[in-house]
Protein backbone atom coordinates (compact mmCIF):
# COMPACT_ATOMS: atom_id res chain seq x y z
CA UNK A 1 0.00 0.00 0.00
CA UNK A 2 1.25 3.15 -1.08
CA UNK A 3 2.26 6.81 0.48
CA UNK A 4 1.71 10.52 -1.34
CA UNK A 5 3.58 13.03 -0.12
CA UNK A 6 0.73 16.03 -0.82
CA UNK A 7 2.54 19.71 0.54
CA UNK A 8 5.29 17.91 2.50
CA UNK A 9 2.69 15.54 4.17
CA UNK A 10 2.50 12.18 4.00
CA UNK A 11 -0.94 10.13 3.72
CA UNK A 12 -1.02 6.16 3.76
CA UNK A 13 -3.58 4.92 1.39
CA UNK A 14 -5.09 1.77 -0.98
CA UNK A 15 -6.84 1.62 -4.13
CA UNK A 16 -8.42 -1.71 -5.00
CA UNK A 17 -11.03 -2.90 -6.93
CA UNK A 18 -11.23 -2.75 -11.26
CA UNK A 19 -9.65 0.49 -12.74
CA UNK A 20 -12.88 1.19 -14.58
CA UNK A 21 -14.99 1.13 -12.14
CA UNK A 22 -16.78 4.05 -9.79
CA UNK A 23 -14.29 4.90 -6.91
CA UNK A 24 -15.94 4.61 -3.82
CA UNK A 25 -14.01 6.48 -0.98
CA UNK A 26 -14.18 5.12 2.63
CA UNK A 27 -13.26 7.47 5.35
CA UNK A 28 -12.30 5.88 9.16
CA UNK A 29 -13.68 7.46 12.52
CA UNK A 30 -11.16 9.11 15.10
CA UNK A 31 -8.58 6.55 17.10
CA UNK A 32 -8.39 3.90 14.39
CA UNK A 33 -7.19 3.24 11.06
CA UNK A 34 -8.28 2.49 7.46
CA UNK A 35 -8.27 -1.34 8.77
CA UNK A 36 -11.55 -0.48 10.02
CA UNK A 37 -12.64 -1.25 7.16
CA UNK A 38 -11.51 -4.64 6.10
CA UNK A 39 -14.56 -6.52 6.18
CA UNK A 40 -16.10 -4.20 3.72
CA UNK A 41 -13.00 -3.88 1.28
CA UNK A 42 -13.15 -7.73 0.83
CA UNK A 43 -16.81 -7.28 -0.77
CA UNK A 44 -16.78 -3.88 -2.27
CA UNK A 45 -13.80 -4.21 -4.27
CA UNK A 46 -15.57 -6.55 -6.43
CA UNK A 47 -17.71 -3.74 -7.79
CA UNK A 48 -16.05 -0.68 -7.04
CA UNK A 49 -12.48 0.97 -6.86
CA UNK A 50 -12.19 1.64 -3.29
CA UNK A 51 -9.90 4.19 -1.81
CA UNK A 52 -8.94 4.00 1.93
CA UNK A 53 -6.60 6.04 3.71
CA UNK A 54 -5.55 7.16 7.18
CA UNK A 55 -6.60 9.80 8.32
CA UNK A 56 -3.97 12.56 9.18
CA UNK A 57 -1.90 11.87 12.14
CA UNK A 58 -3.56 8.14 12.14
CA UNK A 59 -1.98 5.04 11.45
CA UNK A 60 0.81 5.47 8.89
CA UNK A 61 -0.28 8.84 7.84
CA UNK A 62 1.96 10.74 8.74
CA UNK A 63 -0.01 14.58 8.15
CA UNK A 64 0.95 16.79 10.91
CA UNK A 65 -2.08 17.74 13.26
CA UNK A 66 -0.96 21.30 13.28
CA UNK A 67 -4.49 23.43 13.15
CA UNK A 68 -6.58 20.72 12.32
CA UNK A 69 -10.25 21.53 11.82
CA UNK A 70 -12.71 20.23 10.02
CA UNK A 71 -12.56 21.84 6.86
CA UNK A 72 -8.62 20.21 6.96
CA UNK A 73 -9.75 16.88 7.04
CA UNK A 74 -12.56 17.42 3.83
CA UNK A 75 -9.67 19.13 2.09
CA UNK A 76 -7.14 16.03 2.67
CA UNK A 77 -9.72 13.93 0.81
CA UNK A 78 -10.12 15.87 -1.99
CA UNK A 79 -5.98 16.80 -2.32
CA UNK A 80 -5.76 12.76 -2.07
CA UNK A 81 -8.69 12.18 -4.88
CA UNK A 82 -6.70 15.34 -6.91
CA UNK A 83 -3.63 13.35 -6.65
CA UNK A 84 -4.79 10.33 -8.14
CA UNK A 85 -6.15 12.32 -10.47
CA UNK A 86 -9.90 11.25 -9.39
CA UNK A 87 -13.17 13.65 -10.32
CA UNK A 88 -16.32 12.21 -9.18
CA UNK A 89 -16.84 9.81 -6.25
CA UNK A 90 -19.12 8.13 -3.78
CA UNK A 91 -17.70 8.80 0.13
CA UNK A 92 -18.50 6.61 2.94
CA UNK A 93 -17.83 7.76 6.40
CA UNK A 94 -18.07 6.81 10.23
CA UNK A 95 -18.17 9.08 12.73
CA UNK A 96 -15.67 11.57 11.92
CA UNK A 97 -15.47 10.10 8.69
CA UNK A 98 -19.09 10.37 8.52
CA UNK A 99 -19.20 14.40 9.66
CA UNK A 100 -16.28 14.70 6.59
CA UNK A 101 -18.54 13.48 3.90
CA UNK A 102 -21.17 16.33 5.19
CA UNK A 103 -18.08 19.24 4.73
CA UNK A 104 -17.20 17.59 1.25
CA UNK A 105 -21.40 17.17 0.21
CA UNK A 106 -21.51 21.11 1.22
CA UNK A 107 -18.30 22.03 -0.09
CA UNK A 108 -17.30 19.94 -3.01
CA UNK A 109 -20.73 18.33 -3.90
CA UNK A 110 -20.02 18.48 -7.98
CA UNK A 111 -17.66 15.87 -6.97
CA UNK A 112 -19.82 14.01 -5.05
CA UNK A 113 -21.98 10.82 -6.65
CA UNK A 114 -23.35 9.37 -3.73
CA UNK A 115 -23.08 10.32 0.53
CA UNK A 116 -23.21 7.64 2.99
CA UNK A 117 -22.84 8.70 6.36
CA UNK A 118 -22.70 6.12 9.61
CA UNK A 119 -22.51 6.24 12.99
CA UNK A 120 -22.11 10.21 13.02
CA UNK A 121 -23.53 14.00 13.29
CA UNK A 122 -23.40 16.77 12.00
CA UNK A 123 -22.12 17.96 15.67
CA UNK A 124 -20.38 15.07 17.57
CA UNK A 125 -20.80 15.61 21.61
CA UNK A 126 -20.43 18.86 23.15
CA UNK A 127 -17.29 21.12 22.53
CA UNK A 128 -15.90 21.29 26.11
CA UNK A 129 -16.11 17.44 26.28
CA UNK A 130 -13.74 17.11 23.28
CA UNK A 131 -11.48 20.13 24.85
CA UNK A 132 -11.35 17.98 27.78
CA UNK A 133 -10.88 14.91 26.25
CA UNK A 134 -7.74 16.62 23.76
CA UNK A 135 -6.22 17.95 27.55
CA UNK A 136 -6.25 14.57 28.69
CA UNK A 137 -4.61 12.24 26.17
CA UNK A 138 -2.08 15.04 25.92
CA UNK A 139 -1.36 15.00 29.62
CA UNK A 140 -1.92 11.56 29.99
CA UNK A 141 -1.25 9.56 26.65
CA UNK A 142 -3.30 7.79 24.66
CA UNK A 143 -4.27 4.55 27.41
CA UNK A 144 -6.64 7.36 29.30
CA UNK A 145 -9.42 7.23 26.39
CA UNK A 146 -8.35 3.60 25.07
CA UNK A 147 -9.58 2.21 28.60
CA UNK A 148 -12.64 3.00 28.21
CA UNK A 149 -13.30 2.55 24.08
CA UNK A 150 -14.59 -1.11 23.68
CA UNK A 151 -17.76 0.21 25.51
CA UNK A 152 -17.94 3.19 23.76
CA UNK A 153 -17.23 1.09 20.07
CA UNK A 154 -19.25 -2.17 20.46
CA UNK A 155 -22.31 -3.68 22.37
CA UNK A 156 -21.46 -6.11 25.60
CA UNK A 157 -22.89 -9.15 23.10
CA UNK A 158 -20.02 -8.48 20.34
CA UNK A 159 -17.36 -8.08 22.84
CA UNK A 160 -18.00 -11.05 24.37
CA UNK A 161 -18.53 -12.87 20.82
CA UNK A 162 -15.24 -11.44 19.78
CA UNK A 163 -12.75 -10.66 21.60
CA UNK A 164 -9.82 -10.89 19.97
CA UNK A 165 -11.60 -8.93 16.50
CA UNK A 166 -12.31 -6.00 19.72
CA UNK A 167 -9.00 -6.03 20.77
CA UNK A 168 -7.78 -5.44 17.43
CA UNK A 169 -9.25 -1.49 17.57
CA UNK A 170 -8.68 -0.76 21.17
CA UNK A 171 -4.86 -1.47 20.60
CA UNK A 172 -4.77 0.17 17.05
CA UNK A 173 -6.17 3.27 19.44
CA UNK A 174 -3.67 2.92 21.63
CA UNK A 175 -0.48 3.35 19.61
CA UNK A 176 -2.58 6.62 17.63
CA UNK A 177 -0.72 9.38 18.34
CA UNK A 178 -1.71 11.85 21.41
CA UNK A 179 -0.94 14.66 19.54
CA UNK A 180 -2.72 13.63 16.05
CA UNK A 181 -6.09 12.48 18.23
CA UNK A 182 -6.09 15.67 20.49
CA UNK A 183 -5.78 17.84 17.29
CA UNK A 184 -9.23 15.91 16.02
CA UNK A 185 -10.83 16.20 19.14
CA UNK A 186 -10.59 20.07 19.15
CA UNK A 187 -11.51 19.74 14.87
CA UNK A 188 -14.32 17.68 16.09
CA UNK A 189 -15.17 20.24 19.19
CA UNK A 190 -15.52 23.17 16.47
CA UNK A 191 -17.44 21.21 13.99
CA UNK A 192 -21.46 22.49 13.70
CA UNK A 193 -23.23 22.17 10.27
CA UNK A 194 -26.31 21.42 11.80
CA UNK A 195 -27.84 24.41 9.91
CA UNK A 196 -25.94 24.28 6.48
CA UNK A 197 -27.80 20.43 6.26
CA UNK A 198 -30.79 21.29 4.11
CA UNK A 199 -27.65 22.21 1.33
CA UNK A 200 -27.01 18.78 0.67
CA UNK A 201 -28.05 17.34 -2.20
CA UNK A 202 -25.99 14.08 -3.38
CA UNK A 203 -28.55 11.18 -2.82
CA UNK A 204 -27.18 10.35 0.84
CA UNK A 205 -27.60 7.25 2.98
CA UNK A 206 -27.69 7.94 6.88
CA UNK A 207 -26.98 4.39 8.82
CA UNK A 208 -27.44 4.70 13.04
CA UNK A 209 -26.34 2.20 15.40
CA UNK A 210 -29.83 1.27 17.82
CA UNK A 211 -27.15 1.03 20.76
CA UNK A 212 -25.00 4.03 20.34
CA UNK A 213 -24.27 6.09 23.22
CA UNK A 214 -21.55 8.25 20.90
CA UNK A 215 -23.82 9.83 17.37
CA UNK A 216 -27.48 8.53 18.48
CA UNK A 217 -30.41 7.67 16.53
CA UNK A 218 -31.28 10.97 18.01
CA UNK A 219 -28.34 12.56 16.00
CA UNK A 220 -29.16 10.75 12.59
CA UNK A 221 -33.03 11.51 12.90
CA UNK A 222 -31.98 14.85 13.01
CA UNK A 223 -29.83 14.94 9.91
CA UNK A 224 -33.14 12.95 8.33
CA UNK A 225 -35.08 15.60 8.40
CA UNK A 226 -32.81 18.08 7.98
CA UNK A 227 -31.59 16.35 4.39
CA UNK A 228 -34.07 15.93 1.35
CA UNK A 229 -34.99 12.79 0.44
CA UNK A 230 -32.26 10.60 2.53
CA UNK A 231 -32.13 7.30 3.66
CA UNK A 232 -32.08 5.72 6.95
CA UNK A 233 -31.78 2.74 8.29
CA UNK A 234 -30.45 1.29 11.97
CA UNK A 235 -28.84 -1.46 13.16
CA UNK A 236 -27.73 -3.53 15.61
CA UNK A 237 -25.10 -2.48 17.03
CA UNK A 238 -23.14 0.45 18.53
CA UNK A 239 -20.82 3.25 17.12
CA UNK A 240 -18.62 1.51 14.61
CA UNK A 241 -21.48 -0.54 12.85
CA UNK A 242 -19.88 -1.75 9.71
CA UNK A 243 -17.46 -3.62 12.03
CA UNK A 244 -20.22 -5.26 14.52
CA UNK A 245 -23.03 -5.90 12.01
CA UNK A 246 -20.94 -6.32 9.23
CA UNK A 247 -22.79 -8.16 7.24
CA UNK A 248 -25.91 -6.04 7.36
CA UNK A 249 -23.92 -2.74 6.76
CA UNK A 250 -22.48 -4.15 3.64
CA UNK A 251 -25.67 -5.36 2.22
CA UNK A 252 -27.16 -1.39 3.21
CA UNK A 253 -23.84 0.25 1.05
CA UNK A 254 -24.53 -2.56 -2.26
CA UNK A 255 -28.34 -1.69 -2.17
CA UNK A 256 -27.48 2.32 -1.87
CA UNK A 257 -24.62 2.40 -4.71
CA UNK A 258 -26.09 0.31 -6.89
Amino acid sequence: MPILKLAGEEFFYSLDGPVEAPVLVLSNSLGTTMAMWDGQAEVLRQHYRVLRYDTRGHGRSLASPASCTLQTLGQDVLHLLDALNIEKFHFCGISMGGLTGLWLALNAGHRLEKLVVADSAARIGAADGWRARAQLVQGSGMDAVADGAAGRWFTPAFIERAPDQMRQYVTALRACSPTAYAACCLALADADLRSELAAIKAPTLLIAGLHDPVTSTADARFMQDAIKGVQYAELDASHLSNIEASADFNKLLLQFLA
